[in-house]
């Protein structure tokens, strides 16, 4: 039973809490990775720019943005090292593209997880 206050630090209810874990679980590693990359407005507008099944490449992206190519590399960059954006080398560009299947089953990962819950 824990007593939680309200912001004046009166007691309001009693809730019964369950021990958080010290770490996440490994499989809530990538969820994080997933959502911390879908978190940023920037990213959300560059992930809005794919239309379905659409490739792009970084100088494709960089005309519509305001952003710095600097800038846009490093939001790039956070979308694939969480698996939401697969890059793929062709010459000397490197052209991007969802990764739904894996995007859909970080994000099922959660749902399945309140629904387990609820």
């Amino acid at each position: 039973m824990r007593k939680v206050l309200d912001s004046f630090g009166y007691m309001t209810k009693n809730v019964v809490m369950k021990s958080s874990p010290r770490k996440l679980p490994k499989a809530w590693l990538q969820v994080s990775r997933v959502c911390v990359a879908l978190g940023d407005e920037h990213r959300q507008r560059i992930l809005l720019l794919f239309e379905p099944g659409e490739r792009l490449g970084l100088r494709q992206i960089l005309e519509t943005s305001p952003l710095s190519r600097t800038a846009l590399s490093h939001h790039v960059r956070v979308m694939r090292e969480a698996g939401v954006l697969v890059g793929e080398r062709v010459g000397k560009e490197v052209f991007y593209r969802i990764d739904k299947a894996y995007v859909r089953a970080q994000l099922a990962a959660v749902i399945d997880y309140i629904d387990a819950e609820l």
